[in-house]
């Protein structure tokens, strides 16, 4: 081996090792700020603990008490509820929207995507307060029902069994509609113009070229919105906290409340990690299969 082919190997070495110092890197920050946690809630998921005073091994006691407690089975329920209110409800009309703002060439466009996008920019807390005043038994809602002679219909829409979710899942719907438009117009910026020509002079409706073509060619960004949505929905906290705290009873109450409540209320650690645990996964396994039916078709 000559001179020239030591020195190429050596390089080729160092640029090997550089590459694996650089993979090691981000490998190491993950394993620390997001494997390691998850692996602790584990942990303390097997113990009954108040966060005070010694923890007691349990093992899997935690779960079954999960599993076997209606209030908290109940919460899964209700986040299953507001996943219809944060994604499913906001995709069908931020299609709509979508399409008909970026095929109609509605002028003052970039104007509406900012105040449909303002939601997103401003805080729960806020929006949840404002919407709890609107929801009030004088608040503007029921106001606005006695004005037009539906006063019958009006009652205090976070304080009744019946309809507290529905209430709080369309401040969801509201909150993420805009998002979701945002992202479809996007993506339909980027659909050719020919496509649209082409099925005209095939006698194509806009109806037929809005299920052909414009929901097709959004593919990746609807796999984004339902991936955004649905993990929104399953991680809503603030705005259950600040409008119902859960109730009336527990008919609002989510798991990540949940969390909160048996773990700085009720002191009961061990089965607020169980609940984080079990809804982490959850998350993971909804937001996988809906990546992998996007990949798929």
């Amino acid at each position: 081996m000559n001179q020239r082919d030591r020195e190429n190997k050596q390089t080729r070495r160092g640029t090997g090792l550089s590459a694996w110092a650089l993979l090691a890197v981000p490998i190491i920050f993950y394993t620390l700020f997001m494997l390691y946690p998850i692996f602790r809630v584990f942990g303390f998921s097997l113990y009954e603990w108040d966060g005070l005073s010694d923890p007691h091994w349990t093992g899997f006691d935690n779960y079954r008490t999960l599993f076997s407690n209606p209030v908290l089975l109940s919460s899964f329920g209700h986040a299953v509820v507001l996943i219809i209110f944060y994604a499913v409800i906001p995709l069908a009309l931020g299609m709509v929207l979508a399409a008909l703002l970026i095929r109609s060439k509605t002028p003052g466009t970039g104007f509406f995507r900012t105040v449909v996008f303002l939601p997103q920019v401003i805080a729960m807390v806020v929006l949840a307060i404002a919407w709890r005043q609107l929801y009030a038994p004088n608040g503007l809602i029921n106001s606005a029902l006695r004005l037009i002679g539906l006063g019958a219909f009006s009652r205090g829409w976070l304080g009744d069994f019946n309809t507290a979710l529905i209430a709080v899942g369309f401040i969801g719907t509201w909150v993420s509609t805009g998002l979701v438009t945002v992202l479809l117009m996007s993506g339909m910026t980027r659909i050719p113009e020919d496509y649209y020509e082409a099925a005209r002079l095939d006698g194509a409706g806009p109806i037929r070229q809005f299920f052909y073509i414009t929901v097709p060619g959004v593919r990746a960004e609807i796999v984004v919105s339902l991936t955004l949505t649905i993990i929104a929905a399953l991680k809503t906290f603030d705005l259950v906290y600040i409008t119902t705290s859960g109730g009336p009873g527990s008919s609002t109450s989510v798991p990540s409340y949940e969390v909160y409540n048996h773990a700085f209320r009720l002191g009961e650690v061990g089965v607020a990690s169980s609940l984080a645990v079990v809804l982490t996964l959850i998350i993971f396994l909804i937001n996988l299969g809906v990546n992998l039916v996007g990949e798929r078709e």
